[in-house]
């Protein structure tokens, strides 16, 4: 395909676009990052928090700090924008912003590189809607787990 594929991107009757303005932007940026070698690293993590909105800026910093100090192996960089840890060039986990796509919780993800696996079926994305210690224990423990630390 030539040109800007994104721009390309339709509804089969050709009535705009399959994703929404949130998603082709998410995917622009990207883009963007990663030619721009700016994509990687503890201080693009801290920026990428610092001009998300609120309560998401603040469940932001407490899920860094938790994935740091249980899985400080893993490599800081951003995935489609948000903050997002590695083993390599293996996304483990990521924090999504509610506001990123206009959604009403924050979440927290994990790929398929984590090591989760429960028998034949379990869940790999979180809703957060506030963080108190037993949210942060949790945290903790999954990540040791995706990372297989436990």
């Amino acid at each position: 395909m030539e040109g800007n594929w994104m721009g390309r991107v339709s509804k089969p009757n050709g009535s705009g676009s399959v994703l929404s303005k949130e998603e082709m932007d998410a995917m622009k940026q990207t883009l963007e990052e990663r030619r721009s070698g700016k994509s990687e690293g503890e201080s693009v993590i801290l920026a990428k928090i610092a001009e998300m909105r609120e309560p998401d800026r603040t469940m932001a910093k407490r899920v860094h700090a938790i994935i740091r100090k249980n899985a400080p192996m893993l490599t800081m960089r951003t995935w489609y924008g948000m903050p997002a840890y590695a083993d390599g060039e293996k996304v483990i986990c990521f924090f999504q912003a509610a506001a990123k796509f206009k959604t009403r919780y924050a979440t927290l993800g994990f790929s398929d590189k984590a090591k989760l696996d429960e028998g034949s079926m379990w869940p790999v994305t979180f809703a957060l809607k506030a963080l108190n210690l037993e949210e942060e224990k949790r945290i903790a423990a999954l990540v040791r787990k995706a990372v297989s630390m436990e």
